[in-house]
């Protein structure tokens, strides 16, 4: 027998009909209300004698038990005797309440208000609109102010008014701006202190046609929050009273909610028409998550968990070409070496090299070309540090250039009816040249080729990613004024495209550029604030470490002290790091059994940074055979800055780096 518990009001049970089931006094709803508040966790007997009584009567314990014997007869009428119970359970020193979350409707509300994501406006109110009704009462109403219940009581109260506003919002978006007004007007009166709620008022009386009254509300707003808190109005406040002034045009319903209706029904409409059609469902689906991962933030984490488990259904369904069609559409741009999710770019490649082996031989030229590409970009950061490319790597490197190779001969034959595929497979060789150091020029000429193929052919993501790409070899190759162009150039599309996640790299650059021309303390400025960019971002490859590996370069480039941050956390880089940190602090014994322990660092696009940091600490120790081999590495890029091709950080001409050597195994 199924039993739903609710707490958004009075603790009650109910069984599968709906009918209430006896609880008894208030000490067992008591015991009921406090195993929901542990989210299915065990709360041992003492724990639960503590949080019932002030003065525990001195059978306490055995009253517990009596209690908890009382509630299981409740709940489970029907279990025959001396039978395990099914939903509250004993286990180790206490009790748990195991039921599923479906079953407890706070659980359950939680459960919908984490589901809800990017939903659009319509699923929101939709959905919001029914969990809303479950709510009672106050959560727990019948309990009083006891201490194990206060903060769940107002994490679930936080999240009801965050439900309520995003509902009201989501009316308003779909043109039912009226209609929200009322809802909108008593929430406000209940909870004077929540700005958003101001917000979403005014926003629906402007909406509904009444500025003036919309002005009357962000004015009243304003006197409130000075009044009883003493503080002003927050930015989304100001700005709405300046935008309502000014008849702002993104504040029109016409222009604003139209767009949102229009994306609600049609996603409605293609839901509808596609419910049986599961291929063309998956292959739908992987597209959507090639916009969104552009999005950045939520949609970026978003967008790769839904691929895979697109892909992995595809597989299911055991079609190659539809799997191979999944895996292809999903040609999103990559600019960076180090992939954000190692373990599920490994799934990736293992399901892109299973599927080549299943396509029918003859033919698929396009579907196997997409698929190699993948191989390549997702095997990003896979070179061997040491000796040979062989393996794994081979393959990738292997893929990359077939990749190619089968997309020029298409465009030569005049059979590539889709450019993306010439530039998803540039995107590949991208990520597979750096078998070795120096090769920025190689890079610069794939930008290059980038951009003019996507330029011709409106490409917009990929004319990004070659100015990207050439940002980066621009800076490695000194040219700071082309730097420029490009990232201006991309900035301009990134604008003109909606493409957020572009401002991260352009303002990392500019840091950069003010670390090679500018005084330190602008250096260590510029990278702080680009640092904010990168929060959120959902790029976490690019994020670990990135900061204080900045900060170090920039201190080590005008020879200031390292100030060694205990507390930081250097990511991939730390290997090559603490060296030079031990260094620093007079450690030279540990610093230099610490270089000898890091090992080469991985081919990348820190590779010439990370053997800069080589070369330095093993000078400093006097370990010659560091010290050659660093020579050897930094050798072919001697025309570079030194990890500038990154686009991030530098630590100088490699050209100094190499003098250092050189003069000390001289």
């Amino acid at each position: 027998m199924r039993v739903e518990f609710g707490v958004l009001g009075a603790v009650v049970a109910r069984n599968g009909a709906g009918d209430p089931l006896p609880l008894k006094g208030p000490r067992h709803r008591a015991v009921l209300a406090r195993l929901v508040v542990a989210h299915r966790r065990v709360v041992p007997v003492n724990q639960l004698v503590a949080d019932l009584w002030d003065e525990p009567p001195g059978d306490a314990v055995g009253t517990v038990r009596t209690f908890v014997g009382g509630l299981r007869r409740a709940i489970e009428p029907e279990r025959p005797p001396r039978t395990p119970p099914r939903l509250l359970v004993t286990e180790g020193p206490g009790y748990a309440l195991r039921v599923p979350k479906d079953d407890v409707d706070a659980w359950r509300f939680e459960q919908v208000m984490d589901a809800l994501g990017g939903a659009g406006p319509a699923q929101v109110a939709e959905r919001l609109a029914e969990a809303l009704g479950w709510w009672r009462g106050p959560a727990f109403a019948d309990f009083g102010d006891e201490h194990w219940l206060r903060a769940e009581r107002s994490r679930l109260t936080e999240l009801r008014l965050h439900a309520v506003e995003r509902r009201a919002e989501a009316r308003i978006a779909l043109g039912d701006a009226a209609g929200a007004v009322p809802d909108l007007d008593g929430h406000v009166a209940a909870h004077p202190w929540r700005e958003e709620a101001w917000r979403l008022l005014a926003l629906a009386l402007y909406r509904s046609a009444r500025q003036a009254d919309a002005l009357s509300v962000l004015r009243r707003a304003r006197a409130m929050l000075r009044e009883h808190l003493g503080v002003d109005p927050g930015p989304r406040l100001r700005r709405l009273e300046e935008d309502v002034l000014r008849h702002a045009d993104h504040l029109d319903p016409d222009t604003g909610s139209t767009v949102d209706q229009v994306w609600a029904r049609a996603a409605a409409a293609y839901e509808g028409s596609l419910a049986s059609r599961a291929r063309t469902r998956l292959e739908s689906t992987a597209g959507l998550m090639r916009d969104l991962a552009v999005t950045g933030g939520g949609g970026l984490e978003s967008a790769r968990q839904h691929r895979v488990a697109a892909v992995a259904a595809a597989e299911q369904l055991g079609d190659p070409e539809l799997t191979a069609r999944v895996i292809g559409v999903y040609d999103v741009p990559a600019i960076w070496t180090r992939s954000d999710d190692p373990e599920q770019a490994r799934w990736l490649v293992g399901a892109a090299e299973r599927t080549l082996r299943l396509l029918p031989s003859g033919g698929h030229d396009a579907s196997r070309c997409r698929l190699l590409a993948t191989i390549a970009v997702e095997s990003r950061g896979s070179l061997p540090t040491d000796g040979p490319v062989s393996g794994a790597a081979a393959r990738s490197l292997g893929a990359a250039r077939e990749a190619e190779e089968i997309a020029r001969r298409l465009d030569d034959a005049s059979l590539l009816d889709d450019a993306s595929l010439l530039a998803f497979a540039l995107n590949g060789t991208f990520m597979q040249t750096f078998r070795r150091t120096g090769l920025a020029a190689r890079r610069d000429a794939i930008g290059a080729e980038l951009v003019a193929l996507s330029a011709r052919h409106q490409l917009v993501r990929y004319e990004v990613l070659g100015h990207l790409i050439r940002v980066q070899a621009r800076s490695a190759l000194s040219d700071l004024a082309g730097a420029d162009r490009h990232a201006a150039a991309a900035d301009a599309l990134a604008a003109r495209h909606d493409l957020p996640l572009v401002s991260v790299f352009t303002t990392w650059y500019r840091a950069l550029r003010v670390a090679m021309t500018g005084p330190p303390d602008a250096a260590l400025a510029a990278y702080e604030e680009a640092a904010g960019r990168l929060r959120g971002t959902g790029m976490p490859g690019l994020r670990k470490g990135l900061l204080p590996l900045a900060l170090l370069s920039v201190r080590l480039r005008h020879g200031e002290p390292v100030a060694v941050d205990r507390d930081a956390d250097w990511g991939p880089y730390g290997s090559w790091v603490r060296p030079v940190l031990l260094v620093g602090e007079g450690r030279d014994e540990e610093a230099g059994a610490a270089l000898r322990a890091a090992g080469p660092p991985p081919r990348d696009l820190m590779s010439e940074a990370m053997w800069c940091l080589v070369a330095r600490a093993a000078v400093a120790v006097g370990d010659r055979d560091a010290m050659a081999r660093a020579r050897t590495e930094l050798a072919p890029a001697a025309s570079e800055q030194g990890g500038a091709g990154s686009g991030l950080i530098t630590l100088g001409p490699v050209a100094d780096h190499l003098g250092v050597l050189a003069a000390a195994l001289a």
